[in-house]
């Protein structure tokens, strides 16, 4: 009677089993597969095959202006090639500093003139003509050696900051430029570096130091 009692306990525990494997063999996996799916955030469809990237990345890439035209906005009107590059702010300190180097060189030129007409009427004497105007007040009583130096050091501040003017243009074109070319790195957060610094045999067969840095995604 025991013997018979086993047997049967035995004979009900496999249909249970195999209840619980068709269970197991036909669970839906879907809720998992999405879940790693979205994890990953990357799906079979949007891999492009021929370029090895996806087709987001692309359409990321594609928004960005050439760093061509930017050079050439930038050349024509100061500034616009910052608003290409969607940094607006920085066209008020473009314009900004083109103001200040105008204004400063607007009045070396008048500090200038002035001292040009008082040295020219100094040295014509009573027979002046006043080709360059008359003689300002504030420089009568100065020599024709302190009036002609004072002239030409005006004129050279003046020239220059027509230099400074144009290194300044200069300046905004090669702003706009190298940004065009930069932006479309991925500089965010996700980025990490490792660094390696092992033996090596460096020039001439003497032992040394290399260094790698590595940058990837964490």
């Amino acid at each position: 009677m025991k013997w018979i009692s086993i047997l049967i306990l035995i004979i009900s525990l496999f249909p249970s089993k195999s209840i619980s494997q068709d269970l197991f063999l036909n669970r839906d996996y879907n809720l998992l597969e999405n879940r790693v799916s979205t994890d990953t955030g990357y799906t079979f469809s949007d891999f492009d095959l021929k370029s090895g990237m996806n087709e987001s990345e692309n359409d990321q890439r594609v928004e960005f202006p050439t760093p061509r035209s930017v050079l050439f906005k930038s050349m024509m009107v100061p500034g616009w090639g910052q608003i290409e590059n969607r940094q607006i702010w920085k066209v008020p300190i473009i314009y900004g500093m083109f103001t200040g180097i105008g204004f400063y060189a607007s009045n070396l030129n008048s500090q200038y003139r002035d001292y040009r007409a008082a040295y020219y009427n100094l040295s014509q004497g009573e027979d002046t003509d006043f080709k360059f105007g008359p003689t300002p007040e504030r420089l009568q009583n100065i020599s024709a050696n302190q009036l002609q130096n004072n002239r030409d050091i005006y004129r050279n501040q003046r020239d220059f900051m027509f230099v400074v003017l144009g290194l300044a243009y200069g300046l905004n074109v090669l702003d706009a430029y190298v940004y065009a070319h930069m932006r479309s790195f991925d500089v965010s957060d996700d980025l990490s570096a490792r660094t390696v610094v092992q033996p090596a045999i460096v020039a001439d067969g003497h032992p040394g130091l290399s260094v790698s840095v590595t940058l990837y995604r964490k």
